[in-house]
C-alpha cells in the first residue's frame, strides 16, 4: 500500500458524518482489486470484499470489515473526478515512467451511462494512449461528442509531450491543438479531412499529382482472408502551402493509401481508402506509415478491450461522478494487467487474477 498511498494521499474524502467508517484508500484498493478480477459494479465489489477478505487482510487493516455496496457506490459517485484524475496521473508517472513515441488521442462513449430521468447524456471519455508502453496515460470526460475538441487541450496539459508524436483523428485537426502540441515540446501527425476546407483540397490535389516526385514506401499484410497494401508518401515541399494557410509548426504533409482485397463467400472485393495528414516533423515514408498505423492502437488495444473484456458499454453506472470515476478505475486495472508479462490473453489474465490469489498479488506488486 505504501506506493499506492503515495499517489492517492491527496485525494479528499467526500463523505461526511459517520459515513467514513471504512478507510477511503483501502476502499479504493479493494475496488481496484475487484476490477482486476473482472468485477463491474459496486455490488460486485462488495461481494468480492467478502469472498477475498482473508487475502485483503494481508495488506489492508479493514478495521471495520469490508465495505458494503452502498459504500462503494457512494464513494465513487461523490469522489471529485479531477482529483481522482490527478492521482491517476501521479500513479501512471511512477508506474510507466517517461512516455516516448506515439501518443494516440481519441474518444469513446460509454453507451449505457445515460440517465433518462435527469436528462443526462452518455459520458464521453477522451483518452491518451501510449503506443510503445501500451498503456492509458490520461483521460478527460466530456458530456457530448461535439465537445471533444474542447477536451483535447485539457488532456494535453496533463501530459509530458517532449520526444513524442501526438496523433488525432480529423475531428481534432485544429490549429489550437497543433500549436499546443508544439509549445509543449512534442510533434504531431494530424489526420486531415474536409473540415479544414481549402487546406484539405490543396494537400490532396498536390499529393495526388503523379508528378510530385514524392518518395513512397509500401507494406503488405495478409490475415483472415484479407490482403491489405498500405502505401505512404511524405513531402516537405510545403512553402507554397504555408503562404496560404500558415498552419502552426507545419513541416511536411503526408498521404496513406490503403488497398484491401478480401474474399467473402467466394466473392472477391477490393476497396481503396486514401487519408491525408499534416506533420510537424519531416518523417521518412516508412516511419510515417508506422505512426499512422500506431494511432489505431487506441481502438484495437484500448476501446476494444474496454468493451469486449471489461464490458464497459453495458455498465449501467449513471449517477453523479460514478461513470467517470469507474472509467478511470477500469483504465488503471487495464494498465496493471498489461504491465504483467506472463503468457495469456487479457481476458485470461483477468480471470486468472480472480481465481489465483498469488497471481493477483503479483499484479499488485507491480504498483
Amino acid at each position: 500500500m505504501k506506493e499506492f498511498v503515495a499517489c492517492f494521499e491527496t485525494l479528499e474524502d467526500p463523505r461526511t458524518g459517520n459515513a467514513d467508517r471504512h478507510n477511503l484508500l483501502e476502499t479504493i484498493m479493494i475496488a481496484l482489486c475487484a476490477v482486476l478480477c473482472g468485477c463491474q459494479t459496486a455490488v460486485d465489489m462488495a461481494e468480492f470484499g467478502v469472498a477475498k477478505e482473508e487475502f485483503l487482510r494481508r495488506f489492508l487493516k479493514l478495521e471495520n470489515g469490508t465495505p458494503s455496496h452502498d459504500t462503494f457506490s457512494r464513494i465513487f459517485r461523490l469522489l471529485d473526478p479531477e482529483q481522482f484524475q490527478a492521482c491517476f496521473i501521479a500513479f501512471m508517472t511512477k508506474f510507466a515512467g517517461i512516455c516516448q513515441g506515439v501518443i494516440a488521442i481519441d474518444g469513446k462513449t460509454l453507451r449505457h451511462s445515460f440517465d433518462t430521468a435527469s436528462g443526462k447524456s452518455p459520458l464521453h471519455m477522451v483518452s491518451a494512449w501510449g503506443h510503445e508502453q501500451r498503456l492509458v496515460l490520461a483521460q478527460v470526460a466530456v458530456d457530448e461528442k461535439s465537445n471533444e475538441i474542447k477536451a483535447v487541450p485539457k488532456l494535453l496539459e496533463l501530459l509530458s509531450l517532449k520526444g513524442t508524436i501526438v496523433t488525432v483523428d480529423a475531428l481534432n485537426c485544429q490549429r489550437d491543438i497543433a500549436r499546443q502540441v508544439i509549445e509543449q515540446g512534442g510533434d504531431y501527425a494530424l489526420a486531415l479531412k474536409g473540415n479544414q476546407g481549402t487546406l484539405h483540397d490543396d494537400v490532396s490535389l498536390f499529393l495526388d499529382d503523379p508528378e510530385n516526385n514524392c518518395i513512397e514506401h509500401s507494406t503488405t499484410d495478409g490475415d483472415h482472408g484479407r490482403i491489405e497494401i498500405r502505401t505512404s508518401m511524405v513531402s516537405t515541399n510545403i512553402d507554397w502551402l504555408q503562404k496560404d494557410h500558415n498552419w502552426p509548426g507545419l513541416e511536411a504533409i503526408g498521404k496513406v493509401t490503403r488497398v484491401r482485397e478480401a474474399t467473402i463467400k467466394g466473392i472477391s472485393k477490393t476497396t481503396t481508402e486514401t487519408a491525408y495528414y499534416l506533420l510537424s516533423t519531416p518523417l521518412s515514408p516508412e516511419r510515417f506509415g508506422q505512426v499512422v498505423r500506431a494511432h489505431w492502437g487506441i481502438e484495437n488495444n484500448l476501446h476494444w478491450m474496454l468493451d469486449v473484456v471489461l464490458n464497459e458499454d453495458q455498465n449501467r453506472t449513471r449517477m453523479d461522478n460514478g461513470p467517470e470515476n469507474f472509467a478511470v478505475l477500469r483504465h488503471m486495472a487495464l494498465n496493471i494487467i498489461r504491465k504483467e508479462t506472463s503468457k495469456g490473453s487479457m481476458r485470461v489474465k483477468f480471470k486468472r487474477a480472480g481465481w489465483n490469489d498469488d497471481f493477483l498479488a503479483t499484479l499488485l506488486a507491480q504498483i
